[in-house]
């Protein structure tokens, strides 16, 4: 009879060999983790309890906050475990399930994120026709908002293509694995950290919207 084989498992990539240096990177992995948690679930709870924030602008900020969860829950997870446990695998049908997703939602988060530019550059470039192109509600989000968020969006964005691009195009024997760790960290871990950042600490209305639901909160317990 002919052999034949199936594959079961892969083994992923490991961030350190030593015991110590896998729980020092689990510790870094859960607290980045939990920081893009709470800053994405601040601002979906934010958005979707304020009716004053239920506009163009900040629907593109909910959509946003919902796939950096995505991303970042289909990578980190596995990593923090594989950490833990000091092992490397992963079964086939949870790295295609892996890979769906993140392709998926990385995709749909590219595409956002050019809808954004977009609703940036004509609030910037045409403020006179943004009231028609969007809203009339919309048209009140002004320039000053947008610029304050832009050249942040612009390094975001360069910062996940640039990476993804040198991660996917570059020739694989002239770079270490661990670059290659690294590569993949900026691109997969890094933008949905620190977009809540970007998009809540400039924005005056989800900072007195946040406040407002922290003050909410603070009664209720009382």
């Amino acid at each position: 009879m002919p052999n034949s084989s199936s594959v079961s498992e892969f083994l992923l990539l490991a961030f350190a060999d030593t015991r110590e240096l896998q729980l020092l990177h689990f510790g870094l992995f859960l607290g980045i983790y939990l920081a893009a948690l709470l800053g994405n679930g601040l601002i979906l709870t934010a958005v979707a309890c304020d009716h004053r924030l239920h506009t163009p602008m900040y629907f593109f900020l909910l959509n946003l906050a919902l796939l950096d969860l995505g991303c970042i829950s289909t990578t980190l997870p596995k990593a923090m475990a594989n950490a833990l446990w000091d092992t490397r695998a992963i079964s086939y049908q949870g790295c295609a399930a892996q890979v769906f997703f993140f392709v998926f939602l990385i995709g749909a988060e590219y595409s956002l994120l050019t809808i954004m530019s977009y609703d940036r550059y004509i609030a910037i470039c045409k403020p006179l026709h943004y009231g028609s192109l969007v809203g009339s509600r919309a048209c009140a989000q002004g320039r000053h908002k947008a610029f304050s968020t832009c050249l942040p969006h612009l390094a975001i964005v360069s910062l996940t293509l640039s990476t993804a691009m040198v991660a996917y195009l570059k020739p694989s024997s002239n770079f270490s694995s661990f670059f290659d760790l690294v590569v993949s960290f900026l691109y997969s871990v890094v933008p949905p950290a620190v977009n809540p950042l970007i998009y809540s600490m400039r924005n005056q209305e989800l900072k007195n919207a946040l406040w407002k639901l922290f003050g909410y909160m603070l009664l209720q317990h009382q």
